[in-house]
């Protein structure tokens, strides 16, 4: 009986072999081929900005890499909603990316009625780059640290207001954590925008940003913002003079901000791993080297899963802001 049994099994495996082999063989030559035609990566905000730009570098090396056209395409709205699920619905043969951003992990906290579910929508492709925020103050104020702000928000509460471009925006979050660490008082004002808020804040009619640093930097070289410190965890080759918040006594204020490359779930994994060896090519050149230096990035190659911890470890951290803050979408 045995001997019958295992002369069954033999045969069986014998036959399957052929299939197996001609399944194997289909599946890497379907593989094999991609990319076959034009890749697209869309940006959830419109042209200019710090992830349309990443965007465009990124899809510049991937074509090169590639052989084939990688086209960005700018589709804004809703706080970045249309952009992100005009990907969620797209099929998922890796020729539909989402440059993501900070946004994406917030908008679960503020938004309870999205039109997809973040974490069961895309497969983490690849964390291209972590990026952190600066301090920034009219300069005709006294504040010449984060120290010095906090004493007078203390002394004045209410009388301090930060600018950001919106509510459940990044920096709008990174000021609502600064005033729950200090324990301040310190009014939130929100634009349609970067570009309003700084106007104002130049102007004096606001005091103080947290800002990403490209859109600041130049007016901090020019004299006309006064940079008191960066949100990051440590000191900034880009900024080495200037401080973190956390050596003002905040230990446990970071606030990072990221650019990361999604694809829709289903997604094959050898594609998404192409994907993402592609990506970790790109950020060693010396463009991406020079970005780095001069913009305070922080370029952090790493796997597919690593990114998707990351992305988690981010909305539960914000999740966490956006609840003791009281924020929601308007």
């Amino acid at each position: 009986m045995r001997a019958s049994v295992a002369r069954l099994m033999l045969a069986f495996v014998t036959a399957s072999v052929p299939c197996l082999t001609l399944l194997a063989v289909a599946t890497q030559a379907a593989l094999g081929a991609y990319p076959d035609r034009p890749i697209r990566i869309i940006v959830p905000f419109a042209p200019g900005g710090g992830v349309d730009i990443m965007a465009r570098l990124i899809g510049d090396f991937v074509s090169k890499d590639f052989g084939k056209p990688v086209i960005v395409e700018n589709k804004p709205g809703a706080g970045t909603i249309v952009g992100t699920m005009a990907v969620a619905s797209s099929a998922p043969d890796g020729y539909t990316l989402l440059l993501a951003s900070t946004p994406m992990v917030i908008n679960p906290s503020i938004n309870t009625k999205l039109p997809y579910d973040t974490f069961k929508a895309f497969t983490p492709v690849a964390l291209i780059a972590r990026s952190f925020d600066i301090v920034v103050v009219n300069p005709k104020l006294p504040f010449m640290s984060i120290q010095d702000v906090i004493a007078y928000a203390k002394a004045n509460p209410g009388k301090l207001n930060f600018g950001s471009p919106g509510i459940g925006s990044s920096p709008h979050l990174a000021g609502e954590l600064f005033k729950s660490l200090a324990h301040v008082d310190i009014t939130h004002v929100p634009y349609k925008g970067s570009a309003p808020a700084l106007s104002d804040l130049l102007g004096g009619h606001i005091q103080m940003m947290f800002s990403t640093v490209p859109a600041t930097a130049a007016y901090v070289r020019a004299g006309q913002l006064r940079a008191l410190a960066v949100t990051s965890a440590q000191r900034s080759a880009a900024y080495p003079n200037l401080p973190t918040v956390i050596e003002a006594g905040m230990t446990d204020y970071v606030v990072e901000g990221w650019y990361g490359l999604s694809a829709p779930t289903g997604t094959a994994p050898d594609i998404v791993n192409l994907l993402n060896a592609s990506v970790a090519k790109a950020i060693r050149t010396g463009t991406f080297k020079t970005i780095e230096t001069n913009e305070g990035l922080i370029f952090a190659p790493g796997t597919p899963e690593d990114f998707g911890r990351y992305m988690r470890e981010q909305a539960i951290r914000w999740q966490n802001v956006v609840k003791g803050a009281h924020i929601q979408a308007q």
